[in-house]
């Protein structure tokens, strides 16, 4: 009595694999090279996304720093006008009551105000350093918001692909690599600008 029927699995491993050929085998494989190109390229492109909003928020601190210390200089600016304005008032003080003020007055009145003309100036430098670096933080974050959408266009491609794979459907590995294709266009016009 036989065991039970007798089937030949290696001719049928063979059918099937055949048939895997011919329904797509090759069709699979591009959609995985594709897939596989398009996740090393948005790997890339996410770093790349990574390293330029950290290079911002860098700068953005240096300008908030900057900023800081402009605001102490105007501050200290102030005092010294205050100063020069209490010398200013005392010698006004002793004219008033006709008598000769003390040179001391006058000299002082004079200390604070070329005091506060180096101070100006050294605000005015830390703002203008602020706003170079702002402008650069900017610029920065624009790009960053270039990759990161050029990010989003790869894993949309991405998923794209393994729908293919799943349904076999070409046409949506076509969009898969036209939306690979234009985050591939995105990524490359940020990161040579």
């Amino acid at each position: 009595m036989p065991e039970g029927p007798e089937v030949e699995l290696e001719k049928l491993h063979e059918a099937i694999k055949e048939e895997m050929e011919h329904e797509g085998g090759s069709f699979l494989r591009s959609i995985a090279m594709s897939t596989t190109v398009l996740a090393a390229v948005a790997a890339i492109a996410s770093l790349q996304a990574g390293a330029t909003v950290n290079e911002a928020l860098a700068l953005k601190t240096d300008a908030t720093r900057l900023q800081a210390q402009a605001s102490d200089q105007w501050s200290f600016y102030q005092a010294k006008g205050l100063k020069a304005a209490v010398a200013e008032a005392s010698e006004t003080a002793w004219t008033a009551t006709g008598a000769t003020p003390p040179t001391t007055y006058g000299e002082k009145r004079k200390r604070y105000e070329e005091e506060q003309k180096e101070i100006s100036a050294k605000a005015k430098e830390l703002e203008k350093e602020r706003d170079a670096k702002a402008l650069e933080a900017d610029e920065l974050l624009h790009r960053h918001h270039g990759y990161a959408n050029s990010v989003a266009l790869f894993q949309v491609a991405i998923a794209l692909g393994a729908l293919a794979a799943l349904t076999r459907v070409k046409l949506v590995w076509y969009a898969s690599l036209a939306l690979g294709a234009a985050g591939i266009v995105v990524f490359a016009l940020h990161a040579i600008h």
